[in-house]
């Protein structure tokens, strides 16, 4: 897994984007206005933060320790940064992208969701 591989798989969700918001080397993923991927290099290697669920946050850490951390520069409950250094299963990886996708949807406004996504949001 790498940055490439995590745009392209992100960018293939419905509403998604990608976007610039900081600076010119760290590019983040969106659905409708919110982030839902933060993508970074944490000593040397790319890594990714993700938004997931606070009671799977500390278990991930600790099925994967120091793959998964805590979310750099994140809300440290609600985010972790998984280090892209194959620790992690292809698979594994892209459930938790797809967890950090659906619980973003989940907090956009009705109205937003509707805009996006229609019935189906």
């Amino acid at each position: 897994m790498n940055h490439t591989i995590v745009i392209a798989l992100s960018l293939a969700k419905t509403a998604t984007s990608l976007r610039y918001p900081f600076d010119a080397q760290t590019p983040v993923l969106y659905v409708g206005s919110k982030m839902f991927a933060l993508l970074g290099v944490r000593n040397g290697i790319e890594s990714v933060n993700l938004k997931v669920d606070p009671e799977e946050a500390w278990l991930l850490r600790q099925q994967y320790p120091g793959t998964v951390i805590p979310g750099y520069h994140m809300n440290k409950k609600h985010w972790n940064t998984v280090l892209l250094n194959g620790a992690v299963s292809d698979a594994e990886f892209e459930a938790m992208l797809e967890q950090s996708y659906r619980l973003v949807v989940n907090k956009l406004t009705k109205s937003e969701r509707m805009e996006l996504f229609g019935n189906n949001g």
